[in-house]
């Protein structure tokens, strides 16, 4: 059975291009085939003070279920470089400069929450560049109950 996830791709450490470039490629040769995917954009940082980052949402096709394609897709950071996690401090989120970033946003639209993985991504409508690149797919994740 094939799935339909709405992956975020993200950089602001090194070689930002090479490194979307880089994790697009991985993603179809390992995890599925990307069927869109956004213009890139440069947009400061979020959530903590650091250089710009290059961001891109890719809209792909996988067999894989949510945790078997959220493993590959930390699979992939750490080959791209990617060696520390953000983590929780006093409650509160500790981000850092990455090399790449690999969040799903949305996976078949549904719902799920565990201890690794929230579904649909928690701060799609705090982030502006992730709500731009849906729009520019003609997608909206806000809504629910609305289809791909």
């Amino acid at each position: 059975m094939q799935h339909r996830a709405i992956i975020g791709l993200g950089s602001n450490k090194g070689d930002r291009e090479f490194y979307l470039q880089s994790a697009r490629f991985l993603i179809e040769k390992e995890l599925g085939s990307i069927l869109q995917r956004s213009s890139v954009i440069e947009t400061p940082s979020w959530g903590f003070d650091s250089d710009p980052f290059l961001n891109q949402v890719v809209v792909m096709e996988t067999s894989l279920g949510p945790l078997a394609l959220l493993d590959g897709l930390q699979s992939i950071e750490r080959r791209l470089g990617r060696t520390q996690k953000s983590y929780l401090k006093d409650g509160k989120p500790v981000y850092h400069a990455r090399t790449i970033d690999l969040d799903i946003l949305d996976y078949d639209r549904m719902r799920y929450h565990d201890e690794r993985l929230t579904l649909p991504h928690p701060h799609i409508a705090e982030r502006d560049f992730v709500l731009a690149s849906l729009n520019e797919l003609n997608l909206n994740l806000t809504n629910h109950e609305d289809t791909l």
